[in-house]
């Protein structure tokens, strides 16, 4: 099973959401209007983003890729957004840039939602290592993308076995690359957070959004710590999405 199959079973099947944090969605409590004096049809929940039209303020968050599954996953969640009008973000497409046999399971979205909003992924340890402008633009074509997201996980890689801890210089190849595309860079984090001195360094690199991501909801440093403790007791049967 490759580490992206691996990925989506430790979702579906194992607790790796955090269970001592939240996103403080929890503590609101919405007061009911009982005389709210208009019609449901005078609502208009539309927003423009990074030049983009939605129909609501809603995107499907990165999540996958670069492997049979996430092929399907990805091609569900396009045609979705598509009939909504809505966006979605793709996940790390370094697999997809390195081997060409696994770039249709990202740019699968495109094909079936040829209007949305759809995101482009790299991570920040790539680009650490080395991955620049040319490689960006590649990403960006694979999916006639409308915006390069960065993902910044150092949690993520230093606990994962494969895992690249390696973030020197990524703040300066951001700006060096959001000078030389013509699509704008959003920054986000994997379920830890972004604190407002980082949101204002990227800003400062060129980043023209964030997704915060704050804690809460699936840790993606939590499934990268739990494959080795449990590859021996993977199901032999591969999980099928109609």
């Amino acid at each position: 099973m490759s580490r992206k199959e691996e990925h989506i079973s430790i979702c579906l099947g194992r607790q790796v959401s955090f269970t001592n944090s939240g996103t403080l969605f929890d503590c609101v409590r919405l007061l009911n209007e009982a005389l709210p004096e208009m019609n449901l049809d005078d609502i208009d929940t539309s927003t423009t983003f990074l030049g983009h039209k939605f129909s609501a303020p809603l995107m499907a968050g990165a999540m996958t890729g670069g492997a049979e599954l996430a092929s399907k996953i990805n091609s569900n969640i396009a045609e979705a957004v598509e009939e909504l009008g809505l966006g979605m973000v793709l996940g790390s497409q370094r697999a997809g840039l390195y081997d060409k046999a696994l770039a249709d399971t990202y740019s699968i979205a495109r094909k079936r939602a040829p209007t949305a909003f759809i995101g482009s992924n790299v991570g920040g340890a790539q680009l650490s290592g080395g991955l620049g402008v040319e490689e960006s633009r590649k990403l960006l074509k694979m999916l006639d993308a409308d915006a390069l997201y960065v993902h910044l996980n150092p949690l993520q890689e230093i606990v994962q076995p494969e895992g690249e801890p390696s973030y020197r210089g990524v703040a300066s190849r951001i700006t060096e690359i959001a000078r030389a595309i013509d699509k704008p860079i959003v920054a986000k984090e994997v379920g830890s957070g972004i604190s407002g001195r980082t949101a204002k360094r990227l800003e400062a690199a060129g980043v023209k959004a964030i997704e915060v991501a704050g804690s809460g909801g699936v840790s993606y440093s939590g499934t990268g710590e739990y494959r080795p403790r449990q590859r021996s007791a993977w199901p032999a049967a591969r999980l099928r999405f109609r």
